[in-house]
């Protein structure tokens, strides 16, 4: 059997992000939080990446919020995936808050972000 760890968890659903099985990350996901298991970055940024895939924007940006309530340091892949997640969609006014915010922590807003921002803005209708 294996041990329901951190370790496991993240594993899982980083494969199942890897294999477009968004209902079943964010399944193992809740499992992870109400088994007490402690999330870390890593599950966090496989967890938003999975939302980014399905199109579920606010779950990501939930998660991104509830990343700074667990006191748990986003990093430029937090950024990046959530902003990707607001892409899909092409909710400009959230990518934009979000690449804009990203210099008051010491993140570099790369070409790769900055493109993200202007999808979401040409899908949105602000470009």
């Amino acid at each position: 059997q294996v041990e329901r760890d951190v370790i496991s968890f993240n594993a899982t659903i980083s494969a199942c992000d890897s294999g477009a099985e968004w209902k079943n990350a964010l399944q193992l996901f809740s499992v992870m939080t109400s088994s007490r298991v402690q999330c870390n970055s890593i599950t966090f940024n496989a967890a938003i990446g999975v939302c980014g895939q399905a199109c579920m924007w606010e779950t990501a940006l939930d998660l991104f919020s509830a990343m700074a309530q667990n006191n748990i340091e986003c990093s430029r892949l937090t950024f990046s995936n959530t902003i990707k997640a607001c892409r899909k969609v092409g909710e400009w006014e959230q990518a934009s808050q979000l690449f804009s915010c990203m210099p008051q922590i010491r993140l570099e807003q790369d070409a790769a972000i900055c493109s993200d921002v202007i999808d979401a803005c040409e899908k949105g209708g602000a470009g």
